[in-house]
Formats: structure tokens, sequence, C-alpha cells
């Protein structure tokens, strides 16, 4: 991106007080946006709890009375990660609330009021795809908001371009990673939030103008990579 490139744009991330969506929000600041966050974790920016329905409300006027519009949509905030053998009902209620019903009410409070141009990026998860046991509320969110990503782009076509990143292991801490975590990665390393940071801004560019309805796994090459026992030396234990 150039220097000022989303000057007096208007960008709006999910979960943007920590880890990834930290870092988006950081770079849409250093790239001239004004940039509203909410997030859980108590700050300067909105806080509230995204499976609520008037804390949406609440948020998307309070975006609209400063800023009018909004150019820049990123569905960041992660949903709960528990599994079959203690997820409750209501806990995986929640995180469909979180990672697939919020991304939709916001696209849908938001419609009416996205500019020239705008984008809605949704953050899913190569787990989109792939599964480790117990990881259902998690996974389930993950491929919802990925197909729900298909359906925006179709439905706002000509209005708002609407694509979804799926991130493998992502690294928040920044962490260098050496020997069989780094080595088993394609790409020779774990990744960290810039990875992802900097496709959120190509896809919010005018660059990726004629890119919708897509889905980009960055993890490195992992979902890419066959694994069978007792090759390349992986061997399965029970």
């Amino acid at each position: 991106m150039t220097k000022d490139s989303f000057q007096d744009k208007v960008a709006v991330i999910t979960g943007g007080a920590h880890g990834i969506g930290r870092c988006i929000a950081e770079e849409f600041t250093k790239e001239g946006a004004a940039v509203a966050v909410i997030d859980c974790v108590p700050g300067e920016h909105f806080v509230g709890d995204i499976a609520d329905k008037t804390v949406l409300e609440a948020f998307a006027q309070d975006v609209i009375r400063h800023f009018d519009r909004v150019d820049v949509l990123v569905n960041n905030a992660p949903p709960l990660f528990k599994g079959l053998d203690e997820c409750t009902y209501e806990e995986f209620q929640r995180s469909l609330a979180i990672g697939v019903t919020a991304p939709f009410y916001l696209a849908k409070l938001f419609a009416p009021y996205f500019g020239e141009g705008a984008s809605i990026i949704n953050i899913s998860s190569s787990r989109d795809r792939m599964s480790q046991p117990q990881t259902e509320s998690y996974t389930a969110a993950k491929g919802g908001i990925a197909a729900l990503t298909h359906a925006l782009a179709v439905t706002l076509a000509g209005k708002v371009r609407v694509n979804s990143i799926s991130p493998g292991w992502i690294d928040t801490a920044y962490t260098v990673y050496h020997g069989p975590d780094a080595v088993q990665q394609p790409a020779g390393r774990v990744g960290n939030p810039m990875d992802i940071a900097n496709m959120v801004l190509f896809l919010a560019s005018d660059k990726a103008g004629f890119i919708t309805g897509e889905n980009i796994c960055i993890d490195g090459g992992m979902t890419r990579q066959m694994i069978y026992h007792g090759d390349c030396g992986w061997t399965l234990q029970h």
C-alpha cells in the first residue's frame, strides 16, 4: 500500500483490540483511515459483546453518528473454541452468534451506509476445511462465515465486494519458531498477524477490484500438504 492510500476512508473492525484484529486496525490507521473498533476487552474503543443484538445496533449507530458511512468492514472477532464433549448447547449457539450472526447483522445494519467501492472482509480459518478433534464450535462458525461470504457477495453485487481470509497457524506474539513447528510448514515458518493484515488491506483496496466472493487461505501451505503414516518422517501415534 502507498502512504495514506486509505485517507478519508472508514474501517470498522470487530475484535480489533488484540491479536490479528489489533494489527489490522493499526495498519489501516497507518494508511490514513479512520478506524472504529468493537471488542469485549476494556479500552478506548467501543466495548461490547457482539453476540448481543442490542450491542451491535448501538455500535452501528455510534459508527454512523461519528463517520456517516463505512468503507471497510472487517469481521474478525473469534468464536468460542470448544468441542463435542464439553461444549454446551448455549455455548455452541453463542459461538455461532459471534462468528456468523454478528457478521451478517453488521452487514445488514451498515448496508445503507457503505461508501462507493466498499469492501467486507471476513476472517474465517483454515479450520473451515480441516479439523482437529473437539473443535466443533469454532470450526462450525468459521465454516459458516466462509459460506456467508459468497452469499453476501452475490446479494451486494455492484455495491460491496465481500471476501474472506482463512488463516492457518498465526502466532499473535510474533514468536519465531524453529525445528518441526517451522519445518512442517511448506513456507518454512509459522505465520504472524502481518501476514493477514497485508491481505486485508489488499482486498480492501482498488487493486482487488475484480475479486469478490472469494476465500483466500493463508496458512503457509499446510492445507495443501498430504500426510501419510511413514511418509517424510510422519508417524501416527494412538
